[in-house]
């Protein structure tokens, strides 16, 4: 069972770029740690219903891809071979307050649509939501 499906409860029904003819868009979920550190076990049960609420509602609509919650970094693990040899260090590969904690993929009609839904997004509210276009048919 992937995290994200034992986190919100929810599976993925991810599909080939863009199958019904829409465009697809990951949002990628950025917040600083720190302002989780006094969260209780109450409060993730909370934002666990919240963003179970917010995939629901993608579902409903049905632009829902794909979704994921990742661990923290200090469980990253980054991978290099730009200089001709494999170099693996422990960590993140920036060392920044704000932090990649996931991921959701939409299949909508435009960047307008996209747009819309990332202000619907639990992460919006204590964090950055970045907006990308998929590049899969482009090249």
């Amino acid at each position: 069972m992937r995290l994200a499906e034992s986190f919100y409860g929810q599976t993925s029904t991810r599909q080939k770029s863009g199958a019904r003819g829409l465009c697809v868009y990951t949002f990628l979920l950025y917040s600083n740690p720190a302002d989780f550190a006094d969260m209780t076990p109450e409060d993730w049960v909370a934002q666990k219903e919240v963003y179970g609420a917010y995939i629901g509602a993608l579902q409903q609509a049905g632009v829902f891809v794909d979704t994921d919650w990742l661990q923290g970094v200090e469980t990253a693990t980054t991978l290099s071979a730009a200089s001709g040899s494999v170099k693996v260090q422990d960590g993140p590969f920036a060392e920044t307050k704000e932090t990649l904690g996931g991921f959701f993929v939409i299949d909508v009609p435009d960047l307008d649509a996209a747009i819309e839904w990332a202000g619907k997004c639990p992460a919006a509210q204590f964090g950055k939501v970045e907006i990308r276009a998929s590049a899969m048919d482009s090249v």
